[in-house]
């Protein structure tokens, strides 16, 4: 049974998994994407996470922590001047993991993880397709929808000359 087993223990000891960790998380704050294998990026997201959060309040207190587990000062440095800036107003999920395919050597799952707020591709994307719920009703309570009036456009001799030139 699993009872009680949060973590992926990705067959290190606990001094050696730490370090990947933080390595990890230093590459992901500093170059804002990175790539690796699938457990190793869902083990740093449960990392990271936490740490994203506590660098959105700039006090020394959640310096002092974050910096605990980063042990680097200009990484540290860009999370609390640049990073937090941009994740300010999101709430969570911070993080997104894009599987990638299989390694040529081993055949591992390789994953790439980045910073949600640095994809700039990504929200244009979604600012794009982003739409209203199918159910709601534009017009009144009865349900119908209002009807906008159509007006008979017709172009003049001089519009249509400009038209057919372009």
């Amino acid at each position: 049974m699993r009872h009680g087993k949060k973590n992926n223990h990705l067959s290190r000891k606990k001094g050696h998994r730490d370090a990947l960790l933080m390595n990890l998380a230093n590459s992901l704050i500093l170059h804002k994407r990175i790539n690796t294998t699938l457990a190793k990026a869902k083990a740093l997201r449960v990392f990271v996470e936490p740490l994203l959060t506590k660098a959105k309040d700039n006090t020394t207190p959640s310096r002092r922590t974050v910096f605990a587990d980063l042990q680097n000062k200009e990484v540290l440095k860009e999370l609390f001047d640049n990073v937090a800036a941009k994740i300010a107003d999101r709430p969570g999920g911070y993080c997104r993991i894009i599987k990638t395919g299989f390694r040529k050597g081993d055949g591992a799952e390789t994953a790439m993880i980045e910073l949600v707020d640095y994809n700039d591709v990504m929200k244009a994307k979604v600012a794009a397709t982003k739409s209203t719920r199918r159910g709601r009703r534009k017009g009144g309570s009865s349900g119908a929808v209002a009807a906008t009036p159509v007006t008979n456009v017709t172009n003049t001799p001089a519009e249509s000359s400009t038209q057919e030139e372009e």
